[in-house]
């Protein structure tokens, strides 16, 4: 009787071992939570409120679907407004994504050396319709902000932007 017994406990001890081991492991594999507060640097507007990023990718995947809705990006400045701040291009996850960050001028304004900076950045994702009038005078606006020579051809109609109204951001020092 004695023989069983221990067999039996052997078996279950053994048994709970691995179980335990699957458990630990993908705890030690799973990517770290993101700590908003922990991002150190120069805060812009209103304080972030919002904890969970969303990808740059997610909203140009699907732009429409987040009109309306709060969101936090991070990535990397990639342009800023030369005339007033008044805007940030951020880089998406992906190679050549991109998404401007717009706040109302003069209340926020992004300094010139936030490029090539990281950021975190809230707000709320808005859709632009333009008329192909407005279209012509926004890419005629662009040139001339970026020392270009404009030319009227390159615009063909109307122009859908997706965009986020900034409310707050952080820039890292």
């Amino acid at each position: 009787m004695r023989f069983p017994r221990i067999i039996a406990v052997a078996l279950l001890a053994g048994a709970c071992q691995p179980a335990e081991q699957a458990l630990e492991q993908p705890a030690a594999e799973a990517a770290p939570a993101f700590d908003v507060a922990a991002f150190v640097g120069t805060t812009y507007g209103e304080p972030l409120t919002l904890t969970e990023l969303t990808p740059v990718s997610a909203i140009l995947e699907s732009p429409a679907a987040w009109v309306g809705q709060r969101v936090l990006i991070q990535g990397m400045v990639v342009e800023v407004c030369d005339s007033k701040g008044c805007w940030m291009e951020i880089a998406g996850e992906e190679e050549f994504q991109k998404i401007q960050v717009k706040v109302d001028d003069g209340v926020i304004v992004f300094p010139l050396t936030a490029r090539g900076k990281q950021a975190l950045a809230e707000g709320v994702v808005e859709v632009l319709e333009l008329t192909e009038e407005q279209a012509l005078e926004q890419a005629k606006h662009e040139a001339e902000e970026h020392g270009h020579e404009f030319d009227p051809s390159t615009v063909t109609g109307p122009k859908t932007i997706y965009r986020i109204r900034g409310l707050g951001a952080v820039v890292a020092d």
